[in-house]
């Protein structure tokens, strides 16, 4: 029995010696696993096992490269549409540092920024000033208008159709002048508010992240699966409360430190070292659908990718519209 057991060691570990032995004598060497869990050691990738994830190694055993195995046409496909949603998030990463580059140009301080803040707001005030005395010229001119027909039905006369138009177009003014002033008001507020977002995003910029890093990542339940990481909203209110989740949930899994936190974007930090993990959301409207999608960023390094493709990695991307359920089921 003993005997037996030894001859099948022993039939089981040549090939990984011959594999080594063809090593060191091979500048590059590539090594896989096929389906039946064998390793294969070889300075040639045989036709029939291109479709496994092979590494390429140095001779000294050093991995240059990995080659992820081949995907399947559902694979294929879902790897089109992340790639079609990245595209997507680039485009709003991208808006983003330009935004940032235009801002930083600008103004070399808070104070300047709240001095160009009042500055519009003065300009805004005289607007202001000018819809108001026209509401109060048209309302004086409806009156003295309304007198004038009041008069002549007191006389047993008739109103001329001029003056009713007269009065009918006055009407219209004075609702014009009341939609102006909503729309002022409206405006107005959006001012203040984008001023405040671009000070606050000024104050991040030029004084650094002062919130230290986030929370290290947990591993999370593979419920309710989602390979893309993408949440469908049913509506703008629900999309509010699930930005805002989104938003814990980066910050929450991610142990880069903050960077961009908008209406649009949030992001942490670039990763800079091997074990970093970025984590990102946009909001997208797509044909009319809100959408939220969540990328995941490694280092750009072996140990990086590996992160990128690990279950870990891979758990939180599935997770993420699962949380955004739970938190909104929880919420109600």
């Amino acid at each position: 029995m003993h005997r037996k057991s030894c001859s099948l060691a022993l039939i089981l570990v040549t090939p990984l010696l011959l594999g080594w032995v063809q090593f060191a004598h091979a500048k590059k060497m590539y090594r896989w696993v096929d389906e039946n869990g064998r390793i294969y050691f070889s300075d040639v990738v045989p036709p029939d096992q291109v479709q496994h994830k092979r590494e390429t190694r140095n001779e000294k055993a050093r991995v240059l490269n990995v080659v992820e195995k081949a995907k399947s046409p559902e694979e294929l496909e879902q790897q089109k549409r992340l790639e079609a949603l990245r595209k997507e998030q680039e485009k709003i990463i991208a808006k983003q540092a330009a935004d940032d580059k235009v801002l930083l140009s600008t103004y070399r301080s808070v104070e300047d920024m709240n001095r160009a803040l009042d500055n519009k707001l003065t300009l805004m005030t005289g607007e202001k000033a000018m819809l108001e005395g026209n509401k109060q010229r048209l309302e004086q001119q409806l009156l003295q208008q309304q007198q004038q027909a009041a008069n002549l039905e007191r006389n047993a006369q008739t109103v001329p159709e001029k003056l009713l138009s007269e009065i009918s177009a006055t009407r219209q003014q004075i609702e014009q002048n009341i939609q102006e002033m909503a729309r002022y008001e409206s405006n107005k507020q959006s001012v203040e508010k984008e001023f405040k977002a671009s000070i606050a995003r000024f104050e991040f910029l030029t004084q650094g992240n002062k919130a230290g890093q986030s929370n290290p990542i947990n591993p999370l339940t593979d419920d309710a699966p989602n390979q893309l990481g993408l949440f469908t909203c049913k509506d703008a209110a629900q999309c509010d409360k699930a930005w805002k989740i989104a938003g814990e949930f980066v910050y929450k899994y991610a142990n880069t430190r903050h960077d961009v936190d908008n209406e649009k974007l949030i992001m942490t930090a670039a990763p800079f070292n091997d074990e970093d993990l970025s984590l990102s959301v946009s909001r997208l409207d797509r044909a009319g659908v809100q959408e939220i999608f969540l990328d995941l960023r490694c280092k750009a390094s072996n140990i990086g990718k590996e992160l990128c493709n690990s279950e870990k990695a891979q758990s939180i991307r599935r997770g993420f519209a699962a949380y955004i359920q739970l938190q909104l089921a929880s919420d109600q």
